[in-house]
């Protein structure tokens, strides 16, 4: 399937579409669509990659995706089958200026947020109840549930995605040059990489690469790679207390244990051992 542009499979006479994903996992290519999206990871973990930026997501997380923006869902392997209830929709969805009516005014805002994208921090149990209701709802119910859906959301704490705006379109061809590089250093983020390597890989030199790079990104191609791993050892640390801080250095590729300290505090803004005592204050001494 095309990198860009990606379609929405839109069911016949139907606007807001409602997609529910159960697999082993998630459609994991780099893609942009015209609609915006609304997800509910029901069941899964991994990596969202969004605009410039890198996030984990896991069993309950909730994000909203603007229009046009490059995404994907990374999964983790060997985690068993994935779940996520989508909405797909365009302000023009219910018909030109439906949107701009005045009775919808605290519904507006909404559409200034969702271009950066946003992860949901509160209310969402609520959501997640009102997401599975749009599973068997008429056309009808849906209607009034997504009203409800969108005036909640505005209401609800949120944390943006990403602020860097891209072209409409990325381009086909820069499309697939992204694909290959993200679809390569996933896979190989825990090892040693080599700035040739990569831009071999889409056949520019590595001058080239780095100024392709930092246009569709907004930073370093090693700035990407770190961030990347930074996320990868932040999951580890949040889901295997067993591990040591020395082992989960050398899981995300990092060559010692001082460089992943540095660049962890850089990053979150502390060392990984107060990390994981500030998201698990009951696991305080894990680490030791």
């Amino acid at each position: 399937m095309k990198v860009q542009p990606f379609q929405i499979p839109k069911p016949l006479h139907e606007n807001l579409i409602v997609q529910v994903d159960h697999a082993k996992a998630f459609y994991n290519q780099l893609h942009q669509h015209n609609e915006m999206q609304l997800s509910l990871i029901v069941k899964g973990s991994g990596k969202l990659l969004i605009g410039d930026s890198i996030h984990q997501f896991t069993t309950g997380d909730f994000f909203g995706i603007g229009a046009n923006s490059p995404h994907l869902f990374k999964t983790e392997q060997d985690k068993g089958m994935v779940h996520m209830i989508s909405l797909f929709f365009t302000q023009d969805t219910f018909g030109e200026r439906f949107f701009e009516l005045s009775d919808l005014d605290e519904i507006k805002p909404f559409f200034s947020l969702i271009p950066d994208g946003f992860q949901l921090l509160s209310h969402l149990d609520n959501v997640n109840d009102m997401m599975h209701q749009f599973i068997e709802a008429t056309k009808l119910e849906r209607v009034l549930l997504f009203l409800q859906l969108l005036n909640l959301l505005c209401k609800a704490e949120k944390k943006p995605l990403t602020n860097f705006i891209y072209p409409k379109e990325i381009g086909h061809l820069a499309g697939e040059r992204m694909q290959v590089v993200f679809d390569y250093v996933l896979h190989n983020f825990d090892n040693e990489i080599k700035l040739h390597t990569v831009s071999d890989l889409v056949y520019m030199t590595p001058n080239a690469f780095c100024r392709f790079f930092k246009q569709r990104t907004n930073k370093t191609f090693f700035q990407f790679l770190i961030e990347l791993r930074i996320e990868h050892a932040c999951q580890l640390l949040k889901n295997n207390p067993d591990l040591s801080i020395a082992e989960i250095s050398e899981l995300s590729g990092f060559k010692s244990i001082s460089n992943f300290n540095r660049k962890f505090k850089n990053y979150k803004g502390v060392i990984p051992s107060r990390y994981i005592k500030q998201i698990t204050p009951t696991a305080i001494g894990t680490f030791g």
